[in-house]
């Protein structure tokens, strides 16, 4: 399924920031959309829902105020991701606010989406639905999202263990729909080949941690331009869930990352209520070895949009062999 025009005529590349926990923020959803890629962002980054009310204003108003100034750019749609697992008791007044400002696109994670369907449906957006097996891919495509995040093995924090190259095929077996890639895309040769797979976008993360406008600590942003995919590990011992970590995070947190205990239970409620599991402990993707600067989104873009158009190049030449 092609995007529909009202999304791709407004992009420079094919793109969507991944939404991340404690990284996301207005300075680099505006960023990205301002960059030509839809930025989005977790609303529990936002510790209050008044802070989060002033954050989905600030996007709105900003980005509103940037197209009437510069009608000849690409500026891309802003997306909201939810978290719809039973045990989040915010995401009622998420809703309330999401009806408010009306993202083009919302993105539902861990849980039924459905009550996100019907909320954003009734004005018109998309609700994408972040999935990591074909089982949780069916369930969402039988509630008639609009897309499908296929979080595919090598994604960063919580992750799949599908190959995106299986993960992709079997997804267009029974979904007409938006397929969004994730998983190990971190530059502009890994984006075309998403859509040569068959996806219509990709979902990028790990990219974008080491930008200057995210909200990630210096010492992160540190760690991910010194790292390779070698010091990942996967580990469902800080949320219950399987994710990708950086080794060395947990080493300077005064933990042993071969001898972890796993998570008793899967809570959301209120990650960021422990410290050392959320702010000290640092996640990634298997890409990571892509990052070797601190910059800006602008640059990071520009940087993957030539790389895009080289691939493009050089899969025309080998089309004439």
């Amino acid at each position: 399924m092609k995007l529909p025009n009202e999304i791709s005529s407004k992009l420079k590349l094919p793109v969507i920031g991944a939404p991340m926990f404690l990284v996301s923020g207005p300075e680099l959803v505006l960023a990205q959309c301002k960059a030509g890629i839809i930025g989005s962002f977790p609303a529990p980054n936002a510790r209050t829902i008044d802070i989060l009310d002033k954050w989905m204003a600030t996007i709105t108003m900003e980005l509103s105020d940037y197209k009437t100034a510069n009608p000849n750019k690409k500026v891309a749609p802003w997306a909201a991701n939810l978290v719809v697992h039973s045990t989040y008791e915010r995401l009622h007044q998420e809703l309330q606010l999401i009806k408010t400002y009306k993202p083009q696109i919302v993105i539902t994670a861990l849980g039924n989406p459905a009550a996100v369907i019907e909320a954003v449906h009734s004005y018109g957006g998309k609700v994408f639905a972040d999935v990591n097996s074909i089982k949780h891919a069916k369930k969402a495509a039988s509630l008639n999202v609009d897309g499908l995040v296929l979080v595919s093995s090598g994604a960063g924090g919580h992750t799949g263990a599908i190959s995106g190259f299986a993960f992709v095929q079997a997804v267009r077996e029974f979904f007409d729909g938006i397929l969004v890639l994730a998983g190990s895309i971190s530059n502009g040769r890994a984006i075309l080949a998403s859509q040569v797979l068959g996806a219509d976008l990709a979902y990028m993360g790990t990219r974008f941690i080491s930008a200057n406008e995210s909200m990630a600590t210096e010492d992160y942003k540190g760690m991910l331009v010194s790292s390779s995919c070698e010091d990942i590990i996967c580990t469902d011992a800080f949320t219950g869930i399987p994710a990708n970590m950086l080794a060395p995070s947990i080493k300077l947190a005064g933990l042993d990352p071969d001898k972890l205990a796993a998570k008793a239970s899967v809570d959301f409620n209120n990650p960021q209520s422990d410290k050392k599991a959320w702010k000290d402990i640092w996640s990634s993707g298997h890409g990571v070895g892509s990052i070797k600067a601190v910059e800006s989104v602008d640059t990071i873009v520009n940087n993957m949009y030539k790389e895009y158009v080289d691939a493009q190049n050089i899969i025309s030449e080998l089309s004439k062999r």
